[in-house]
């Protein structure tokens, strides 16, 4: 069924099959890659109907069975065999109290703290940048902790990389490509005197561009084990620590600082035997426990899994639940009474050292891990829940940042 409103069409869709509660989240940030003509998207917690914003001039029945066969799809792949994976739960501060339960980004905007550009693109102001340095002052205490080794990484990745991880078919959905204008005189003059922009974007035909041969980077540690490929690691074992720009688009998913198309991650890294690498993993946690507790943030460390796109999402997110490779920093937003992810330790087992040859002394394949901080949602979540007014901050960030 589908009711017109002023801003399009919104249309109800039964699944063929309930959507279990554990999925309803997982399943409503899928339905934004199901058709370009959505603008917003919900399923019911009750997971027995799906709502659909949809920007179109009139109500088809060509319309309602294409977004129809599309969302079963992506139901039929997501629900069916799927299992409730066990939640283990590392650590839970998540009662912790707090002052503050309103959405900051509307005092944020208002004072010039944030500034949208784009989609998913924000300029930050000086608040929220000297927060963001604070956090990144302890994630480097963090890396002094292992004597990581600094790196600087490009921003942006070769595709062929990307290819030989398997993200391609993992990760699909959050891509972003590059390119530039071929290399024609006549097509270089077309663009300069022609170029423009209209409300979908740039006005240029496809043409124009170069074949993609680089993507942005979406994460930070893949760059390190790209350059540790095919060779024995140097002494058998490495700790490195890097921060850089990241890039994973989420369609209508973007919203505020909760989640960016271009966001800035500080991760430290390990790469050698198992043992090393899940050492280091645990050691990092019980490191940062006592460091969110001195920021006050409430929060809860769980297992989880990464967005997988909806053909691999069933099989790798049970992979990880069974392995517990993954571990999420979920803070509290009072202001929506629910969760965010803003970090993860993480253990990717010897997928990197086979898929890129890394290997140890013996010659098996090294294992990595890494634990990697979003620096613009830890900002977020510490000022959901303490607000943009410093005096209301625990003394240690308060003192840091406000002198």
């Amino acid at each position: 069924m589908s009711d017109t409103t002023h801003a399009g069409l919104t249309i109800e869709i039964t699944p063929g099959v309930d959507i279990p509660a554990h999925l309803v989240g997982e399943v409503q940030s899928k339905l934004a890659y199901v058709d370009e003509r959505i603008r917003a998207a919900e399923v019911a917690p009750s997971g027995d109907r799906i709502t659909l914003q949809v920007q179109a001039e009139e109500d088809t029945p060509q319309l309602q069975a294409e977004l129809d066969e599309k969302v079963q799809r992506v139901i039929d792949t997501m629900v069916k065999g799927a299992f409730k994976p066990k939640i283990q739960v590392l650590e839970d501060h998540l009662q912790r109290p707090t002052p503050y339960n309103q959405d900051p980004m509307q005092e944020l905007v208002a004072r010039g703290e944030v500034s949208q550009e784009a989609t998913g693109m924000f300029s930050l102001g000086p608040l929220v940048t000297r927060l963001i340095d604070y956090f990144e002052d302890q994630f480097l205490g963090l890396a002094d902790a292992f004597d990581a080794n600094p790196y600087r990484f490009p921003t942006l990745i070769p595709a062929k990389y990307l290819e030989r991880v398997n993200y391609f078919s993992a990760f699909p959905h959050s891509l972003s490509f590059v390119t530039h204008l071929r290399e024609d005189l006549d097509v270089i003059d077309e663009f300069a005197q022609h170029a423009a922009c209209d409300q979908h974007g740039l006005n240029t035909p496809p043409d124009s561009f170069a074949q993609v041969q680089a993507l942005l980077s979406p994460a930070v540690c893949y760059h390190l084990y790209f350059s540790l490929a095919d060779q024995p690691l140097p002494n058998g074992r490495l700790a490195a620590t890097a921060v850089g720009s990241c890039f994973r688009y989420e369609a209508i998913n973007l919203a505020s600082l909760e989640r960016l198309w271009n966001f800035t991650m500080r991760e430290v890294i390990f790469v050698g035997p198992k043992d090393y690498v899940l050492k280091n993993r645990e050691n990092a946690r019980q490191h940062m426990s006592q460091v969110l507790e001195e920021t006050g943030l409430a929060y809860r460390v769980e297992s989880a899994n990464d967005p997988f796109f909806i053909g691999e999402f069933r099989k790798q997110a049970a992979f990880q639940s069974a392995f517990q490779l993954k571990f999420e920093i979920r803070a509290r937003l009072p202001f929506e009474d629910s969760t965010l992810a803003v970090g993860s330790y993480n253990y990717h087992q010897d997928f990197f050292g086979r898929h890129l040859n890394i290997s140890l002394p013996d010659g098996s394949p090294a294992h990595t891990g890494c634990v990697a901080f979003g620096l613009e949602r830890i900002a977020f979540a510490f000022l959901a829940q303490y607000g943009l007014d410093v005096r209301d901050w625990p003394a240690s960030v308060r003192e840091a940042v406000h002198g």
